[in-house]
């Protein structure tokens, strides 16, 4: 057992800092390989950051939510994808942080492991002798080809006939990945498809997925850890919103890298930066930047408080994350598009880190659980009244 001293949230926060330039010189790379590139994954796991959401016990640091989501923006102002895929396996840690003392003990046994997981239940399970037996596939599994486990939801057949949703712990040694990330974003991500051809899983790696979704896991962990005290979906939402965030504030920094100097064609202007519509356009830019935060900061801030405080959750809190989710990323995106526009044709170059940009988030906000209009309508329906049409909540 690995008892590690915690970083603090300062620590933590400039360790990304300093990591976000390496981030973002392998980029390029990344983009051409659709998936990480190594130097990018060993700079990431040598910086301690994957074990934000691993328990102290098994030489994780069990850091806040805000202290997540401060890191990953930081990350995300060097890479996109980097910073999606780091999201993607702190949330999978933090899932397997639910399973059997057995279970941590063994994936956790390197502390820095990187898991990946997604959570739409695309696969079958049906009971066998000890355990279950695991049909099925699962696109858009982010991180999959540089993971040695993956947390997958499925559904279970039930003696009655139903279903029921699960979540699975598989080793990706026993599943078949198909290379099929091919992407206008976020491309290098490698959020890859796997399946699962009769795949047999020990009951103590298969979990009901609706206990966790809202909030009420067996919490096998230490009680007194504030980090599983908090429903899933808002854990999951604010993590993942942090990486919009960062991308706006990525643009922020690209545009005004390249713009001393630069002129507006075909005008008088000879520096952009005298002209009374980029003071205008600037400024729009940075107050959705700022808006986008204050969303994502607002859910993270109501769940370590919350936490710390072992506070149940109202439905319109839940649905409320949602919202806040669904602003970052409407934000986020909006700032992106001015600055983006204020960038001039020659920002659609490949090495104009810009473009990028574009991409990722436009990427990122058609995301099922991250689209502005799917999370508005969720929340308008609780406060007409109705009930949510959704259990992802």
């Amino acid at each position: 057992m690995d008892i590690t001293t915690v970083p603090s949230r300062t620590e933590l926060v400039d360790r990304a800092a300093e990591l976000a330039s390496t981030l973002r010189e392998h980029a390029e790379e990344g983009e051409r390989l659709r998936r990480l590139p190594d130097a990018t994954v060993k700079a990431l796991t040598d910086s301690g950051l994957l074990r934000m959401r691993v328990p102290v016990r098994h030489g994780g640091y069990e850091s806040d939510m805000r202290t997540v989501a401060e890191v990953l923006a930081r990350l995300a102002r060097g890479d996109g994808s980097t910073a999606w895929t780091a999201a993607v396996w702190l949330i999978s840690s933090w899932m397997v942080g639910l399973f059997p003392d057995g279970v941590r003990e063994e994936v956790f046994a390197d502390p820095d492991v990187r898991i990946s997981g997604i959570l739409s239940p695309s696969a079958m399970a049906v009971p066998a002798d000890g355990g279950y037996v695991l049909n099925g596939r699962w696109t858009f599994n982010t991180g999959a080809q540089q993971s040695s486990w993956n947390v997958n939801a499925a559904v279970l057949a039930t003696p009655d006939g139903g279903h029921e949703p699960i979540m699975t712990l598989i080793p990706m040694g026993d599943l078949t990945v198909v290379d099929d990330w091919h992407t206008s974003g976020m491309r290098g991500s490698g959020s890859i498809t796997t399946i699962a051809e009769n795949v047999f899983l020990p009951k103590e790696r298969v979990m009901p997925m609706v206990p966790v979704i809202h909030g009420q896991h067996p919490r096998q962990q230490d009680a007194a850890a504030p980090m599983w005290r908090s429903p899933f979906m808002p854990i999951a939402c604010t993590t993942v919103g942090s990486v919009a965030v960062g991308l706006a504030q990525g643009a922020r920094d690209a545009f005004f890298d390249r713009l001393p100097g630069r002129k507006i064609t075909y005008t008088g202007y000879d520096n952009q930066s005298e002209a009374p519509l980029t003071h205008l356009q600037v400024s729009d830019a940075v107050v959705r930047i700022d808006e986008a935060e204050f969303h994502d900061h607002r859910s993270a801030d109501l769940i370590d408080r919350k936490a710390a405080a072992g506070e149940p959750w109202s439905l319109e809190e839940r649905a409320r994350v949602r919202l806040d989710l669904g602003a970052v990323c409407q934000r986020a995106k909006e700032a992106v598009d001015v600055l983006a526009t204020a960038s001039g044709g020659s920002s659609v170059y490949t090495g104009v880190p810009i473009q990028r940009i574009v991409r990722d988030v436009h990427t990122l906000s058609l995301h099922a659980i991250m689209h502005p209009n799917t999370n508005f309508e969720l929340y308008g329906r609780i406060l007409c009244g109705l009930e949510p049409n959704t259990q992802y909540i």
